[in-house]
Parts: C-alpha cells; sequence; structure tokens
C-alpha cells in the first residue's frame, strides 16, 4: 500500500520561503508523477505542479512558475516543494498525490493523496 505523509508547511510573511516535503512508502517515488495541489479559503483544490516519473520533468501553473521547485531525493524517496517570494493568494491547504497518468493538472487521475498541511502568508 503506498502511502504520502507530508510535513513543513507554517506560517510567513509576505516575501518569505517554505518548503514542504512529501515522504512515499511502499513504492519508490519514482514509479510515480508526484503532483502538488492546494486548496485556498473558500475555493476549489487546484493543481500547483508535478514531477513526472525519474525526474524527467517538472509542471507549474502560471502563478507559481519561478517562485515555486519540486524535486525530489531517491534516496529518501521523499518530494520536495520548495516555494519562494511567498504572497497572501498562496495561503492554502497544500496536498501531495501521486498516480500514474499522462494528463498530470487533473487531480481525479492521482491515485494516493497526502493529509494535507496549511501554508498561511500574512501581508
Amino acid at each position: 500500500q503506498v502511502q504520502l505523509v507530508q510535513s513543513g508547511g507554517g506560517s510567513v510573511q509576505a516575501g518569505g520561503s517554505l518548503t514542504l516535503s512529501c515522504v512515499v512508502s511502499g513504492r519508490a517515488f519514482s514509479d510515480y508523477v508526484v503532483g502538488w495541489f492546494r486548496q485556498g479559503p473558500g475555493k476549489e483544490r487546484e493543481f500547483v505542479g508535478a514531477i513526472t516519473q525519474n525526474g524527467d520533468h517538472t509542471h507549474y501553473i502560471d502563478s507559481v512558475e519561478g517562485r515555486f521547485t519540486i524535486s525530489g531525493d531517491n534516496a529518501k524517496n521523499t518530494v520536495y516543494l520548495q516555494m519562494n517570494s511567498l504572497k497572501p493568494e498562496d495561503t492554502a491547504v497544500y496536498f501531495c498525490a501521486a498516480g500514474v497518468m499522462v494528463w498530470v493538472r487533473i487531480e481525479q487521475l492521482y491515485d494516493f493523496w497526502g493529509q494535507g498541511t496549511q501554508v498561511t502568508v500574512s501581508s
């Protein structure tokens, strides 16, 4: 059984940085697409970015491109979401997810989900 356990997050002022971690157990994370999603207050969950199998490619939504970076550590079987230059609109619960698919932005295609972690950015 594949499990994803998240850590990191917290509160930061605008312009600050945070790193989220997603530890994958039960299978090598490099076998999957690992995506990051977020759900802000009163909003639907949205795709943030993803890293494809074997870390070949990363994808980001426009609003985080250049500020967020997704990377993986094979030895720790962990995927990271490094978030820099944070803005108040980045405030949300962030989720990591894993699956095998081509269309990485579609959350319904992900099979396994982390528990979510809160990120709060104050102005």
